[in-house]
């Protein structure tokens, strides 16, 4: 049986206990939020090993208690699956590219909630250990614990798929990787992820790099790789 400790946030009542029934029915040690902020307080005491977080909730709502959460080194590698009426394109993206995981609109399948908590969490312990080690390749240093990258000493911001865009090329330069293999390595299966999507964020890191962007090569009809 699973005992992973799992943190819901949603301020209606029967949703929080349709979630918790059916985690708790699987294993996993279940702690309810009914708010942003008190969410944010069991994340930092209490440190679970998943969050399902509504995006529509008083107060601080889900986007913002996501930046929080990733923006907080203590609590920033705690996986997060959001739950919410917010279908729209434009809202999932925004809360995938602020770190979240996995996300399940409303209405939802129990059954598709637990198997999508079960992936985040075994994609999560399949991490190699290598994740933690520190990169160093030409004049970029990399620290993946962190979220932190250096150039000539210079901290860059990157969003959290650029950063792992980044270190998942710069970890073995010189091979090609396709923009499926990337969407893959980034975020998971099955998000809807263009190839265009991609490019952009390509784009955008490179502009982040300034000088060093260049060692992102295009292979064109391909995708792409970091220099050797």
């Amino acid at each position: 049986m699973a005992k992973e400790r799992i943190l819901v946030v949603d301020d209606e009542e029967d949703i929080l206990e349709l979630v918790r029934f059916n985690l708790d029915r699987e294993g996993y040690q279940v702690i309810c939020a009914t708010s942003g902020e008190n969410a944010l307080k069991i994340a930092k005491e209490d440190f679970p090993n998943l969050i399902v977080l509504d995006l529509m909730l008083p107060g601080i709502d889900g986007l913002e208690c996501t930046k929080l959460l990733k923006n907080d080194p203590d609590t920033m590698d705690i996986p997060i699956v959001m739950l919410t009426a917010k279908g729209e394109e434009a809202d999932i993206v925004t809360g995938l590219e602020l770190g979240a995981d996995d996300y399940i609109t409303k209405p939802f399948s129990p059954r598709i909630l637990v198997a999508r908590v079960r992936a985040v969490l075994r994609r999560k312990v399949k991490e190699p250990a290598e994740v933690s080690s520190v990169l160093r390749i030409h004049d970029i240093v990399i620290h993946p614990g962190r979220r932190e990258l250096l150039i000539d000493n210079n901290s860059v911001p990157l969003t959290f798929t650029e950063f792992g865009i980044l270190i998942y090329l710069a970890r073995r330069p010189g091979w090609v990787f396709t923009r499926a293999q990337i969407v893959d390595a980034v975020r998971g299966d099955d998000y809807f992820v263009t190839d265009r999507s991609v490019d952009v964020q390509i784009v955008g890191l490179r502009k982040k790099l300034g000088p060093a962007g260049q060692y992102i090569e295009t292979v064109r009809g391909v995708g792409y790789r970091f220099k050797e």
